[in-house]
């Protein structure tokens, strides 16, 4: 018997189909690509959520416009300035003229020697060799009916050892200070956690920053221990406490806070107490006490 080879018949190609198999991967991958979109989703609406975003504030001091004698001698009173010529028309002669301008010139000389620091080891009496002026230091001007900073404030520290009562001070950059005693630099300690504090040296007319002086309390010798450390003799002296001036800026704010709670201005501050009191690692200035007078008319 002859056997005809039948003829083997190929899979037609020329049309394409989709496998069961690629049925479901592309299944799989639609799910992952909807599933990750609401993640993402998600993910932005609970961020949104939760944090909270600020523009960046521009800090704002505080200013006062307390009265202050300038470059006047310090007094008890207000000494009149010398009569100008246009004021005494009858008295304009010559003689009198050049006598009048050198009285003048001989009180400023008198107000100027007057106008350095005096410390108490070698102050004068207020008032000597002339009136002076009983506005307290600061720019020439009459001002607004304001207590200052200085005589109002008072910060009160606490602390069980002088290590850590110097890195309190360290943490907000506050210098010790001594004067007087027959010198007339002040002489400055810093880096009070240190070994041996840093030193440095400064005329006391030149310096513009915010000070405080002790009234008493066990903390005073913690002062004098650390400028003891620091080489500084301070025999005789007055020890000073010097603060930053963005120190003092966020003192006022935190003034100004607790006073507005209580609808007061500035006219009616009389005395604020400060507490340093601990923030988690680090320290905060809190008002511990403030009381107020009448508002001024």
């Amino acid at each position: 018997m002859t056997t005809v080879p039948r003829p083997i018949r190929r899979p037609d190609t020329s049309q394409m189909h989709v496998s069961r198999f690629d049925q479901v991967a592309s299944l799989v991958v639609a799910l992952l690509i909807m599933v990750g979109v609401a993640v993402v989703g998600m993910f932005i609406i609970w961020l949104t959520a939760t944090l909270e975003f600020h523009a960046r504030s521009v800090p704002v001091k505080l200013v006062e416009n307390v009265p202050g004698r300038g470059d006047h001698a310090e007094g008890f009173e207000r000494d009149l300035e010398a009569p100008g010529m246009e004021e005494m028309p009858e008295l304009a002669e010559p003689q009198l003229e050049v006598a009048m301008e050198a009285m003048t010139e001989a009180v400023s000389s008198v107000a100027a020697a007057m106008d350095s620091v005096s410390m108490p080891s070698d102050a004068t009496s207020k008032g000597e060799g002339g009136m002076g002026d009983s506005r307290p230091p600061g720019p020439l001007g009459e001002g607004d009916n304001i207590i200052p900073r200085w005589e109002r404030w008072e910060i009160r520290f606490e602390s069980s050892s002088e290590t850590a009562y110097a890195r309190q001070l360290d943490a907000f950059k506050i210098e010790l200070g001594a004067a007087g005693g027959g010198k007339k630099n002040v002489d400055y300690a810093r880096n009070l956690s240190k070994g041996k504090p840093d030193t440095y040296s400064g005329p006391g007319d030149k310096e513009q920053r915010l000070y405080m002086t002790w009234r008493g309390g066990s903390l005073q010798k913690f002062d004098q221990n650390l400028l003891r450390k620091a080489g500084i003799n301070i025999s005789n002296r007055l020890l000073m406490q010097f603060y930053p001036e963005e120190v003092e800026d966020t003192l006022a704010w935190i003034e100004k806070e607790h006073a507005d709670k209580q609808g007061k201005v500035v006219q009616e501050y009389l005395k604020t107490v400060f507490e340093l009191k601990p923030k988690g690692s680090a320290w905060e200035f809190v008002v511990a006490e403030m009381r107020f007078r009448p508002k001024p008319k």
